[in-house]
């Protein structure tokens, strides 16, 4: 449009933050005025590649050329050019993994995905005779094949030559926040090559205490220093977009988005909490300024930095399967013809009938970490009908959450006050009510439901002086809704008790033989 300039934009002309969401399965730009309320969205998806069993790819040629066309899209729609934009945010789905010519710009293989498990047998190899905990000290994080040092390896080992271009210092390894702003600050000109500190702590190569990448673990996997970027804080400059509609507008915060969603959610404060209800679900603590270790089965993360402050530490617990179990009853099981139709469906009945269903489908994640285990539904009577089951699938997310906080509880020795929420599965009115039951605490959903990309926004606000300070950035977050407790003790604790007898039935389905394949 060449007119664009000529039509006011309903939006006055800002100043305004965008922030850009490079997601699993699409990627979006979202510009966002000084209330922290969304001005205009733009979104498109990418292909997911499947070229084995286990394994997940993304095009990443293709992914910078959506995150182009979404800026563009965003700032059209909203009517402003690139001198209403103050600065550029970035939040990115976490642990994928791209090596690229920095000569060239080209991608030497496709990413590998956070989903892709073909490093398996090669993070059995590197626990050796210490097992999953081999570099639990330094990064805070088990051996498994969810972390992008191992794939980094697996391309180094399976991509020919490339060893040798990596020790020349030809080749870039970034998780998707630095070839995002790698390829906008200028990519093969002068493009910056930096990553931040909470993408950097999903690589199994950083030290948690010293926020650098650590020689040892590097030398362990057989890693060359070459390839890493910068490790930079959470908020604070980078470089300049190079060109496109935002060129000249500063570049100013990376966070992976779990992480994001916790800053967009405004918990600054230790003992506060955020869950993100997806696909599976994601809970981050603040623990303040110290690495807490889990011995509870959670993951040590650094939730994020702000310029040359402190870092501030996060537990994270992650649940495989709580939106895709309600996938499964309507794509598999054809109990239900909509996600929306399971509250419909569950609330007519008063109780689960007995029935509980512990979807272990890929095994169970936090705080077990059992591959062993699979999906089922215990406690089967007569009497059960399709609504009890529907109320079991429900009360599974729920449980699932009450077993992610005890062991945040035990690992910080702080009580969780309330958990505030996010994500497509908080629509769900008898989930949420579910959640504070069972968690006997309040639960609380904000009014904009975008938190990932609006932590992205925030932090690259305070990077530019757009908001003065994180008491500024709470005053903004508006409750839209809150649930408390309505639950009794007795009950809460003979429901639990049932809930754990079932996940055990679920452990150790299938032997070592099948394991091991």
């Amino acid at each position: 449009m060449s007119d664009t300039h000529n039509t006011p934009s309903s939006h006055g002309h800002g100043p305004f933050i965008a922030a850009i969401d490079q997601g699993t399965t699409s990627s979006r730009c979202i510009v966002f005025d000084k209330d922290g309320r969304i001005v205009s969205v733009d979104q498109k998806e990418h292909e997911q590649i499947f070229p084995k069993p286990g394994w997940v790819e993304h095009d990443a040629a293709e992914i910078w050329a959506n995150v182009q066309q979404v800026v563009a899209g965003a700032v059209e729609k909203a009517g402003i050019t690139a001198a209403d934009v103050k600065a550029i945010g970035i939040t990115n789905q976490r642990e994928t993994t791209l090596l690229w010519d920095k000569h060239t710009g080209e991608p030497v293989h496709n990413a590998i995905v956070w989903q892709d498990t073909r490093t398996d047998a090669l993070c059995k190899e590197l626990g050796r005779n210490v097992g999953q905990d081999r570099f639990r000290r330094e990064t805070g994080l088990p051996l498994a094949s969810y972390f992008a040092g191992p794939k980094i390896r697996w391309l180094l080992d399976n991509v020919d030559g490339l060893r040798e271009r990596a020790e020349r210092g030809d080749i870039l390894f970034g998780t998707m926040d630095s070839w995002v702003i790698w390829n906008l600050t200028g990519g093969v000109n002068g493009g910056v090559h930096v990553t931040d500190v909470t993408n950097a702590s999903r690589t199994l190569l950083m030290n948690l205490h010293r926020l650098e990448w650590d020689e040892k673990i590097l030398q362990s996997i057989h890693i060359p220093a070459e390839v890493l970027p910068e490790i930079k804080s959470s908020a604070e400059i980078y470089g300049t977009t190079a060109d496109g509609v935002l060129a000249g507008v500063p570049v100013a915060s990376a966070l992976g988005d779990q992480q994001a969603a916790l800053f967009g959610q405004t918990c600054f404060d230790q003992g506060e909490a955020k869950s993100t209800y997806g696909t599976g679900t994601f809970m981050l603590m603040n623990t303040g300024h110290e690495p807490v270790n889990s011995y509870n089965g959670l993951l040590t993360t650094v939730g994020y930095r702000i310029g040359d402050q402190q870092a501030v530490y996060a537990l994270e617990g992650s649940i495989a399967v709580t939106g895709s179990l309600v996938q499964w009853m309507r794509d598999q099981m054809g109990l239900i013809n909509s996600a929306a139709e399971i509250e419909t469906l569950a609330s007519t009945v008063d109780d689960n009938g007995g029935a509980y269903f512990v979807p272990a489908f890929s095994g169970l994640f936090a705080p077990y970490w059992r591959s062993d285990a699979r999906g089922v539904i215990a406690g089967l009577t007569r009497y059960v009908t399709k609504a009890h089951i529907a109320r079991a699938v429900l009360e599974a997310t729920a449980w699932q959450t009450r077993e992610i906080t005890d062991a945040m509880t035990k690992d910080s020795g702080v009580e969780l006050t309330a958990l505030k929420v996010d994500g497509g599965m908080t629509s769900n009115n008898l989930l949420m009510q579910t959640i504070s039951d069972f968690l006997d605490a309040p639960v609380v959903r904000p009014m904009v439901a975008e938190t990932t990309c609006l932590g992205a926004a925030y932090a690259a606000g305070l990077a530019v002086g757009f908001w003065s300070s994180t008491d500024e950035l709470r005053a903004n977050w508006r409750r839209a809704a809150e649930w408390t407790p309505r639950m009794e003790a007795a009950t809460r604790d003979r429901e639990y008790k049932s809930w754990l007898k079932a996940v055990e039935r679920s452990m150790g389905w299938l032997d070592d033989s099948i394991v091991e394949e």
